[in-house]
């Protein structure tokens, strides 16, 4: 299924989670499973959050790409617009493309 996901963009070209497990690196064309990390002053929803579109009105898009992503083993979240409406947590992502963000 096709998504879109909000990352952090490095020097280097990789890409990296926004809130959890921030240091860690992703690259274009690997499939990645989700893990779990306990992360204090955020609730616990382990997986893959992305998004139906590349929308969501309440993150910041400062130093941040959208990239259109492949997700498997799926749940659907039904989220307020201003949330950016249709979300996914997924076991599985793949990076396909950053997309253009300018």
């Amino acid at each position: 299924m096709i998504a879109y996901k909000l990352f952090n963009k490095r020097k280097d070209g990789t890409y990296g989670p926004l809130f959890i497990n921030r240091k860690q690196k992703l690259e274009i064309g690997v499939e990645y499973p989700a893990e779990e990390h306990l992360t204090k002053g955020y609730a616990f929803r382990p997986g893959w959050h992305c998004c139906a579109e590349p929308n969501a009105p309440h993150l910041s898009k400062e130093k941040r790409v959208w990239c259109k992503v492949m997700i498997k083993d799926y749940v659907q979240h039904k989220r307020p617009e201003s949330q950016g409406g249709l979300w996914y947590t997924a076991r599985k992502l793949t990076i396909l493309n950053e997309l253009n963000n300018g």
